[in-house]
């Protein structure tokens, strides 16, 4: 059988990190992946579409968002969908799950346990859901199946083995380790939670299939052929919006004028979304305002600017030296006790206003 498999859309995401014009764009982006999903499972025939949770935000869903994904589900009958909801979607009277009449062809696991259904003759899949956003159990624990069908599972957690791998801040949740999947008599199984893409003998992380934020996710979901026992996958890029990482140097640049005009060679052959990390040794005539790199013109929907690593370029060991007022500034606060940070910040802001500037807060 053929499967198209993913997770972790998070329809309906607030996307606190962008300016709100960005983060409509990024909702629309989502549904548009999922979009493209759906022409996935059309375009390779598969028997049925599987979901690992965490397909909306129960925290900030609305009915076009209900009324889109009834509609969307139900023109890909007679596909079936089979969908395990996971912490953010988690399966409760006032979810979109129980608002939403679902065409025949959906069927959304309920059960906070694992529960069958038949896929043919040799093939069973086993799904459960999350009752609450938090506190689920382990779906693996106690759980044994033993006959000669081949069982394969679709449940949203954490494999504690690929847990350090994740975006920084991400919480466990129905953890459970790999070689329980075996251990409980399955064949493999399908899992969400996981932002990042995972393949393993025992088991599939699809990732997220539209980026949620710079340096997660990948953009995928994953086609899934299925021999007796033996698991072939494919991973497709769905997403809707590329999302790109980007570098700028700022050294030896002696006005914005130059950054700026760095900056728009950087991202002048980029689409969708970038984020632009400034870093380098900033001339002391610069006058840095990352405002103006905001507005830069381009093909770009979004752009995120921030500053890291970017160092005024005062000879502050030749100025330390000097038995003059900046000296025995320089001297002052590099022997206090202020944070590292703080004392770059201190001696920018010193020196700038030493020198005569109103600019004092470059970077």
């Amino acid at each position: 059988m053929k499967f198209v498999l993913f997770s972790d859309l998070h329809l309906d995401a607030t996307f606190r990190w962008a300016p709100s014009a960005l983060a409509r764009r990024l909702r629309l982006a989502q549904r548009e992946t999922l979009d493209n999903i759906c022409r996935l499972v059309i375009e390779h025939k598969a028997d049925a579409l599987l979901c690992a949770g965490d397909l909306y935000e129960q925290e900030s869903f609305t009915p076009d968002t209900a009324e889109y994904l009834r509609a969307t589900f139900a023109n890909l009958a007679p596909t079936r969908v089979f969908i395990a909801p996971g912490n953010h979607d988690w399966c409760g009277p006032s979810s979109l799950y129980e608002r939403v009449q679902w065409s025949s062809n959906v069927h959304i696991f309920t059960d906070s346990h694992l529960i069958p259904k038949q896929l043919d003759d040799g093939l069973r899949l086993w799904g459960a859901a999350h009752r609450a956003p938090a506190n689920t159990d382990n779906f693996l624990h106690g759980f044994h199946i033993s006959d000669s069908l081949s069982n394969i599972a679709l449940f949203h957690g954490s494999e504690r083995g690929f847990f350090g791998a994740q975006e920084e801040g991400k919480v466990a949740h129905a953890a459970f380790r790999e070689y329980e999947i075996p251990v409980a008599g399955l064949t493999h199984a399908f899992v969400g939670h996981f932002h990042l893409p995972k393949d393993s003998e025992w088991l599939t992380y699809a990732g997220s299939p539209q980026p949620l934020a710079f340096g997660t996710g990948s953009g995928q979901a994953v086609l899934i052929e299925l021999n007796g026992k033996e698991t072939r996958r494919t991973r497709i890029d769905v997403s809707a919006l590329a999302f790109n990482d980007i570098t700028v140097d700022v050294s030896g640049a002696p006005s914005m004028s130059e950054i700026v005009e760095r900056t728009r060679a950087a991202v002048a052959e980029l689409h969708g979304v970038a984020r632009i990390t400034l870093f380098g040794s900033l001339a002391t005539t610069a006058d840095l305002k990352l405002d103006d790199i905001r507005r830069i013109s381009s093909d770009l929907e979004g752009l995120v600017v921030r500053s890291r690593d970017v160092v005024a370029a005062y000879d502050l060991v030749a100025f330390a030296e000097e038995q003059t007022v900046r000296g025995q500034f320089v001297r002052d606060v590099q022997n206090s006790n202020l944070a590292s940070e703080e004392k770059q910040r201190v001696l920018v802001v010193g020196l700038r206003a030493l020198d005569g500037r109103a600019d004092l807060e470059p970077l």
